[in-house]
């Protein structure tokens, strides 16, 4: 049962995708001005230029999943892995809008193959409870480097080649992948699975986007008919895609995997720490540029300090737990983040990233010991279909994060703004514009205004951070108080992980 070097250096293999796709997420903002300028993009088509690789990413996620499962979990790796470099050059080389927003459409279902696969062959190639812990720690971590990484690299990609630079990054490490990928990674498939069920693939996609593309557009403040009514498509299909795979022999989601009380609850949790770190991460990120007055590329380097706290939590969480019961540690841990957001109400740049610091060290834990939890009380067979719920949940938790939170933030600034200039009133971004055309003093005391009223968004964000992060933490001790401390493999132990 133990990992001998070939699983280990597979491991670094797959850890190379999930560096890739954290780097080309962050690099993209940092490169979207440029492009903009270059092919003439408009500020609606810059909205579908971000987020349709998020959209047919989160879509296609379960889609993936379970197709690896079927087919092979390295072959749709390494398929996917040639498509995605494949359209990352094609949107490198755009010419148009249209054929960059195509691209990156692409991108994001040759994406939607990478994690679950990744995560799912690591649930095989690893077997030890002990040491797939360290593995998916590691795995994580390399994520958390590319997005501390991102900034930096594209920031230098920018300074000295043109914008399509930032997508040709991932291009080599795609040739690696499928150079060494086959000799050092096993195939894996479920024997037993039957055909993909097309209609819950358009199901599936008929529940998702509508859903996402809703929370986003009531995140910008769009909240109308249209964002409402997608939300209610999304949720209707939904329940026709539950009641058909409960009808199904070979469902396209085994809906089982929710019997298992650890699934359930390591998946709730994952998804909860989604939804707050995504909107205190927005908002955070606002604060320091629209409010502390630093450039985007100084304030992704304010961030760092939290991605690097996080990569440090996630690889020494597996350790711990091998002395510590995971209860304990993710309670401590949620505590920690707790007092993290507690400390960004203060607001100043110093408190803000300290405080943030303090929230990302604090959640590592329980984000890589409830990815174990997830895959170790999933069947080996069932690995891709698991790892393709933790990724989607992980987008619902983004998208949440940023339309609730984000709608709190704007609507305490809206709520607290003492200005008279009502398109100021609408977000800083509008004051900043307002109290440049204003100038003089008059300007400057807009501006003053329009700083103390997102200010008090900021400690209304961070103020229901620190409750929810201090309720979770007394659910997290309540749900897995009976999961023992992950040790290495003994006879029949990883049986006992499972039914716990």
């Amino acid at each position: 049962m133990k990992a001998t070097r070939r699983e280990w250096l597979g491991l670094m293999v797959l850890a190379l995708p999930t560096l890739l796709l954290s780097l080309d997420v962050s690099v993209l903002y940092l490169a979207l001005p440029h492009l903009s300028r270059d092919l003439g993009v408009t500020g609606t088509e810059q909205l579908w230029i971000l987020d349709i690789y998020s959209f047919m990413l989160a879509g296609f996620l379960v889609t993936m999943g379970t197709l690896g499962d079927r087919i092979g979990r390295r072959r749709l790796l390494l398929i996917g892995e040639a498509a995605f470099g494949l359209c990352s050059v094609a949107a490198a080389y755009a010419t148009s809008p249209e054929m960059l927003i195509a691209a990156r459409a692409l991108l994001g279902v040759a994406g939607a193959t990478l994690m679950p696969s990744t995560l799912a062959l690591i649930r095989n190639m690893f077997r030890d409870p002990k040491e797939m812990a360290a593995a998916i720690g590691l795995w994580f971590s390399c994520f958390m480097g590319g997005m501390t990484l991102g900034p930096l690299v594209g920031g230098a990609l920018l300074d000295h080649f043109w914008w399509g630079s930032a997508f040709l990054l991932g291009v080599p490490v795609m040739v690696v992948l499928l150079v060494v990928g086959p000799a050092l990674l096993p195939e894996f498939r479920d024997p037993e699975a039957g055909r993909l069920d097309l209609t819950s693939v358009a199901l599936s996609l008929a529940a998702i986007l509508p859903v996402i593309y809703g929370l986003k557009e009531i995140a910008r403040g769009a909240v109308g008919m249209t964002a409402f009514a997608a939300v209610a498509v999304g949720l209707l299909a939904g329940f026709g895609f539950v009641r058909r795979q409960g009808r199904l022999t070979s469902p396209l989601l085994d809906l089982k995997l929710f019997r298992n009380r650890s699934f359930g609850s390591a998946l709730g949790t994952s998804l909860t720490l989604g939804v707050v770190m995504a909107g205190i991460t927005l908002v955070t990120t606002l604060y320091l540029q629209s409010v502390a007055g630093l450039s985007p590329l100084e304030a992704g380097l304010w961030m760092i300090p939290q991605a690097v706290a996080m990569a440090a939590g996630l690889m020494l969480a597996p350790r711990l737990a091998a002395r510590i019961q995971p209860a304990v540690l993710m309670t401590a841990g949620l505590v920690v983040a707790a007092a993290g957001m507690f400390v960004q109400t203060q607001t100043s740049v110093a408190t803000v990233v300290i405080g943030l610091t303090l929230a990302g060290i604090g959640i590592a834990p329980t984000m890589a010991l409830t990815m174990n939890l997830i895959m170790a009380s999933t069947p080996p067979e069932k690995a891709g279909s698991a790892a393709s719920l933790s990724e989607t949940g992980g987008e619902f938790g983004i998208a949440m994060g940023i339309a609730t939170l984000g709608s709190l933030a704007t609507y305490v600034y809206r709520s607290s703004f003492t200005g008279t200039d009502e398109t100021a009133r609408q977000g800083i971004t509008e004051a900043a514009a307002a109290a440049k055309r204003i100038g003089g003093q008059a300007g400057e005391q807009l501006m003053d205004a329009a700083k103390i009223a997102f200010t008090s968004g900021l400690v209304a964000v961070a103020t229901v951070g620190t409750v929810v992060f201090a309720a979770l933490a007394l659910l997290v001790w309540v749900a897995f108080r009976t999961v023992p401390v992950i040790k290495e493999e003994s006879a029949g132990q990883e049986r006992d992980l499972v039914s716990a």
